[in-house]
């Protein structure tokens, strides 16, 4: 009886979660946003090919490797997604290569500010350890009750801070702790298996 009972309460929730294609790990994350305190470090979308031109240059997109269509449209579902489970906007800020900047203005959730330790250092071993030294004091800095903080990265980058690997266009969401480092929640796939 008491089965019975408990699934006719717990029902409704799970169909309603079945239904939008968030299972239930990716729900209590999105609650965890909400709430803030939390930093969601994302992938930036499919940009086909692998690092960079060696004629590379910040500011410069036609030196780079960059969104195609598919990542404009994984981008853009990103922001749909998150609007559409509640979370409307955050602090956002983006590596400086122009794949991400694009990424982080299609999410659409907020100005965009560029901020160099989130930069990437797949090609750039030297820059590895300064980028994460600043990305981590940058960390620490959050407050911890604050609103969501979104870091539109790269797979080195969201890998050495969190040790989990991302396809393009995922994420991992990170607790803020007052008196102790972060912690990793989990990974997200926005709502989708595959893209």
């Amino acid at each position: 009886m008491r089965f019975w009972g408990c699934l006719l309460v717990c029902l409704p929730g799970l169909i309603t979660l079945a239904m939008a294609g968030v299972d239930s790990d990716q729900a209590e994350m999105i609650e965890r946003m909400k709430a803030g305190g939390h930093i969601l470090m994302i992938r930036h979308a499919l940009a086909p090919g692998t690092g960079d031109p060696a004629n590379f240059q910040i500011g410069d997109c036609s030196t780079q490797r960059n969104l195609d269509d598919r990542g404009r449209e994984q981008a853009r579902s990103i922001g749909t997604f998150l609007r559409s489970e509640g979370i409307t906007s955050a602090r956002v800020y983006s590596s400086q290569w122009c794949r991400c900047l694009e990424t982080a203005q299609l999410i659409d959730m907020g100005a965009v500010a560029e901020l160099p330790a989130l930069n990437s250092f797949y090609e750039l071993i030297r820059d590895r350890e300064p980028n994460l030294k600043a990305l981590r004091k940058f960390i620490a800095e959050q407050p911890s009750d604050g609103v969501l903080v979104i870091l539109v990265t790269h797979m080195v980058t969201i890998s050495a801070i969190t040790d989990v690997g991302v396809s393009s266009g995922e994420g991992v969401l990170l607790k803020l702790n007052k008196d102790a480092p972060y912690e990793i929640v989990g990974r997200l796939d926005f709502g989708r298996s595959s893209f």
